[in-house]
């Protein structure tokens, strides 16, 4: 990865900052990169945080990084993709495999669930085309509500900006997080461009 753009933020931080990052960090875990990066500007920091979707939603946690993994690594942000199997994956219980598998096109269908292939679909869908063709919709409708789905394609949409932030600014890859599978790396990278 190249030289990070912007330097992230370094403590003391300002009040509203540091009420900013205890609002989405653990007790006594520090603010991750990407969130110290945009502090450089507060006020995207509080529109940032105050438009996350990782709170109890409509769908379930691992449908929510489902699509997440599956959203990042179409972009090619590894930073945030590992980001999310370091904090989500114990309770999303993805396997090794299914993980490399989001970071693959096309998936292994015998890995998922069908509900599950139709989030990858998904996120394919609006990676690829900004737009979801009757038939997937309604493949998605056999799964999903209106207010899940609603969530969903919002989900995709708010990663694929994040993933343009972590690369843009040339976020620094957290220490912690795990990276792109490595047969997988150079494809997540080729998909995105």
């Amino acid at each position: 990865m190249n030289e990070p753009r912007i330097q992230p933020a370094q403590p003391p931080y300002d009040a509203a900052i540091q009420a900013a990052f205890d609002r989405v960090m653990p007790p006594g875990v520090p603010p991750l990169s990407l969130f110290r990066c945009v502090a450089r500007n507060p006020r995207v920091l509080q529109r940032m945080m105050a438009g996350g979707l990782l709170d109890r939603g409509s769908i379930s946690l691992r449908e929510r990084e489902l699509l997440i993994l599956r959203s990042t690594a179409r972009c090619g942000a590894e930073y945030e993709w590992g980001v999310h199997v370091a904090a989500f994956n114990a309770k999303a219980g993805f396997s090794q495999a299914q993980l490399a598998d989001t970071c693959q096109v096309p998936v292994q269908a015998e890995l998922w669930e069908g509900s599950e292939l139709a989030l990858l679909a998904l996120a394919d869908a609006l990676h690829e085309r900004a737009d979801i063709d009757d038939g997937l919709w309604q493949r998605l409708r056999g799964y999903f509500s209106e207010e899940q789905l609603v969530e969903c394609v919002m989900l995709a949409g708010l990663y694929h900006a994040v993933s343009f932030l972590a690369k843009g600014l040339r976020v620094e890859l957290e220490a912690h997080a795990p990276r792109f599978p490595s047969a997988q790396k150079n494809k997540a990278q080729d998909l995105a461009s």
